[in-house]
């Protein structure tokens, strides 16, 4: 992969307490855990063979960006206490420390425009998720307002939708109701300010865990992996734009012929470069800072 090296596995001397599709996390002390986000990356829930050089970098600076634009709105799982951390290379640009929480065992999805599983819904129901939309809206069209549609964890497979009654069901209707306010400011907050940058937030999914009785946004925040950005410029009302994320991948697995089951086919050089770029741009883009400038910062 030439001067590129993808970190597609992460050991430390520290306690591993899980391992995600990208993430490894791991006991810091009594409060804090590390995250360590990894190149790995999936599509189709699949875990691809090779890892996108940098990809862990990206998605932890874009997370640290958000992080601080949004700490007006709501508290984040950010933390500068716990052990100190392994003096690893590997983990430069990519880990954070971050408060134990009791994590809410559902996703908080925000939707902003009618795309995806919404449109599919939609078309066939009228509504998305429960949640009754206007007649005759069209593939990617602005919603009136953004909406609430929750969705359960899945350790395999896809995340379900579920109602606004079940997710209360679950996490208590005090903690929803919560939430969910932190979950639609926090969506309005960032679509204004990445509409700033010529990008469209079309929708975004945030998790929150319990510190105590405190609501605390955790784990990545509005990064290619959790959510849909699409370039303004190519924005077009009743198509799905091309989006800052792995679709490109996606695209190139389509044609592959895979069938969507492991093992996933090896990626050419040249889909790991187009992808790693996109994600590049994506953060350049929102945060006007080159990612060059942020690898220097945490070295």
């Amino acid at each position: 992969m030439g001067t590129f090296s993808a970190v597609t596995k992460v050991d430390l001397s520290l306690p591993k307490v899980a391992s995600g599709k990208v993430r490894e996390v791991f006991e810091l002390g009594p409060d804090s855990l590390l995250f360590v986000a990894t190149d790995r990356i999936s599509a189709y829930d699949v875990i691809m063979e090779q890892g996108i050089p940098d990809k862990g970098k990206l998605l932890t600076g874009m997370s640290l960006f958000w992080f601080d634009l949004l700490d007006g709105v709501c508290p984040n799982h950010l933390s500068t206490g716990g052990a100190p951390v392994p003096d690893d290379p590997v983990l430069a640009g990519r880990s954070l420390v971050v408060r134990k929480l009791e994590m809410l065992p559902i996703e908080l999805v925000v939707r902003g425009y009618l795309v995806g599983s919404g449109w599919k819904d939609y078309k066939a129901t009228g509504s998305v998720c429960g949640v009754p939309l206007p007649q005759g809206l069209v593939e990617a069209q602005k919603l009136p307002e953004p909406i609430f549609t929750p969705a359960t964890k899945a350790t395999t497979g896809h995340d379900e939708n579920i109602s606004e009654d079940q997710a209360a069901d679950l996490v208590g209707a005090d903690v929803l109701k919560t939430a969910k306010g932190y979950a639609i400011d926090a969506y309005r907050t960032a679509a204004d300010f990445a509409a700033e940058r010529g990008i469209i937030l079309a929708d975004t999914k945030f998790e929150f865990g319990l510190d105590g009785s405190e609501i605390v946004l955790a784990d990545e925040v509005l990064t290619p992996d959790s959510s849909r950005f699409w370039p303004a410029s190519s924005y077009q009302q009743g198509k799905n734009p091309p989006s800052f994320d792995k679709q490109f991948l996606r695209d190139w697995l389509d044609s592959s012929g895979w069938d969507r089951e492991p093992p996933p086919p090896e990626l050419p050089e040249d889909v790991v470069m187009q992808t790693r770029a996109k994600y590049i741009e994506a953060y350049e883009q929102i945060t006007d800072r080159s990612f060059a400038e942020y690898e220097a910062g945490t070295r």
